[in-house]
């Protein structure tokens, strides 16, 4: 493409341009101005300095500390060589954390200390003290440690982050790649980050965080930690100046459970959910694609006990409205248990008011099934998939209690179905609504549904059930 090419106008002539041409682009009323100028007083207001964190850090660089784990060593059997058994190198990982009490406690992330054999703290003055694992949260990726000093030791005061402003300073401490107390600085990007697996409405920065910041403190100018750095956005394994700070607020709530019990107990609701996309919202007529989509009540939980089904999708919880399905989690595990609630759901397009008593959750961990069955081929069906009947035999295979049903045994790759998230091996169990046992009554119900619409599965996973809305075939 050729370059685009400026003449250059004499002054004179330029002047006669713009004399002439002033009047006709922005008079003096502005009426055929579309934008919008900075005011007369915007000129001349004060430029302001960058904020000097040298204080600021020889002020806190004292309270954060570096944090290396080694893990058990693992013995191996001699087998068949000749000669005395040996032990693997025991693993370190380095980390970060700070001291939030004279008396000792430290705050880091739980990925830090995960599985640990030993714990070692070391001080800025270089002085290493074993520590002891008080308390971890997996969920908001928190811990507690515990050193004894002898004497007092300096603190990291906590801060409020709800009172956190996008574009403001903040200052990170930590030990990047094992290179002690190193100092970066940056602005809040963003607010109310959510990511995979965790409960936490994290606070975004563009302050550089490494591998080994991970536990360290996010310092706002008034001195105050608003976060605890946790994770990095990353393609190179290296900071590309996206990184994540749990809030401080939340990890203050959490403090007391994890001193005095070493673990967070939080409120339980009982539901697998997921999110309302916008042909999840087509297919089920909603106005919007808000909400958490209600895919399984689990049995004697808060949520079976309010009423609520499969397929409703809650739009408020407690007197605060859910927009986004990842909202909700959290919502639940901030309430006191004990706390009765009310549940705002949407049901067959009608809404609905329910209450219920927030218990302690009581949910055993879920494994999947381990053997790997043999599939036939299966009939081809519409959106991609494969389908056959789902047999009792093969339904113990699976390690599913149902004993009917009809079971995806391949996805076309490329189809709609593969888009809208289906796998080998889930089970049909509704077609818009309606129950299917069979294969037979699977193409039934896709027939009924009439060409051109989408069509609202639901499908059993593993122990789970989640809701798929195909879209039609072009």
């Amino acid at each position: 493409m050729p370059l685009k090419l400026f003449r250059f106008v004499p002054a004179a002539a330029l002047s006669a341009i713009v004399a002439f041409a002033a009047p006709a682009l922005c008079g003096s009323d502005g009426a055929m101005r579309y934008w919008t100028e900075v005011p007369e007083a915007g000129h001349i207001a004060k430029a302001q300095t960058l904020p000097d964190f040298v204080e600021l850090a020889a002020k806190l660089s004292p309270a954060v500390v570096n944090i290396s784990t080694e893990e058990a060593p693992e013995s191996e059997s001699e087998g068949e060589y000749e000669g005395p058994p040996y032990s693997h190198q025991r693993g370190k990982s380095l980390g970060s954390g700070f001291i939030v009490s004279k008396d000792g406690y430290i705050l880091t992330n739980d990925h830090v200390i995960e599985n640990p054999h030993k714990v070692t703290v070391t001080l800025q003055n270089g002085h290493n003290y074993a520590a002891k694992v008080v308390g971890g949260d997996p969920k908001t990726d928190v811990a507690l440690l515990k050193i004894d000093a002898g004497n007092d030791l300096p603190v990291a005061p906590l801060g409020n982050s709800d009172d956190v402003k996008v574009g403001q300073w903040v200052m990170a401490i930590g030990n990047p790649f094992g290179f002690d107390h190193s100092v970066t600085v940056g602005v809040v990007s963003a607010k109310g980050r959510f990511l995979p697996d965790s409960l936490d409405q994290f606070i975004q920065t563009d302050a550089s965080i490494n591998p080994g910041n991970s536990g360290g403190p996010l310092i706002d100018l008034n001195g105050g930690v608003v976060g605890v750095n946790s994770a990095i956005y990353t393609r190179t394994g290296q900071n590309m100046g996206i990184g994540f700070a749990i809030p401080i607020n939340l990890v203050k709530e959490e403090l007391p459970q994890l001193r005095e019990r070493g673990k967070v107990t939080r409120g339980w609701l009982g539901v697998y959910i997921q999110e309302v996309t916008p042909e999840l919202a087509e297919s089920m007529d909603l106005k919007e694609a808000k909400g958490a989509l209600v895919a399984e009540v689990l049995k004697g939980s808060p949520a079976a006990i309010a009423g609520v089904k499969r397929g409703d999708v809650i739009v408020e919880f407690d007197g605060h409205p859910i927009s986004d399905r990842r909202e909700l989690p959290l919502l639940v595990a901030e309430t006191p248990l004990g706390k009765t609630v009310t549940l705002k759901v949407i049901r067959d397009k009608q809404a609905q008011t329910l209450s219920t008593t927030i218990t302690e959750s009581h949910e055993a961990e879920l494994a999947s099934a381990e053997s790997t069955p043999k599939f036939g081929p299966g009939v081809r069906s519409s959106f991609g998939l494969r389908v056959q009947d789902l047999s009792p035999d093969l339904a113990h295979q699976l390690g599913l209690d149902a004993d009917s049903g009809v079971m995806i045994s391949g996805v076309e790759p490329g189809s709609r179905a593969e888009e809208a998230g289906l796998q080998k091996r889930d089970v049909i169990l509704e077609v818009n609504r309606s129950p299917v046992k069979d294969v037979n009554a699977y193409q039934q119900a896709l027939k009924a549904g009439g060409k051109g619409s989408i069509v609202l599965l639901l499908v059993k996973r593993g122990d789970s059930t989640l809701y798929f809305a195909l879209k039609p075939e072009a």
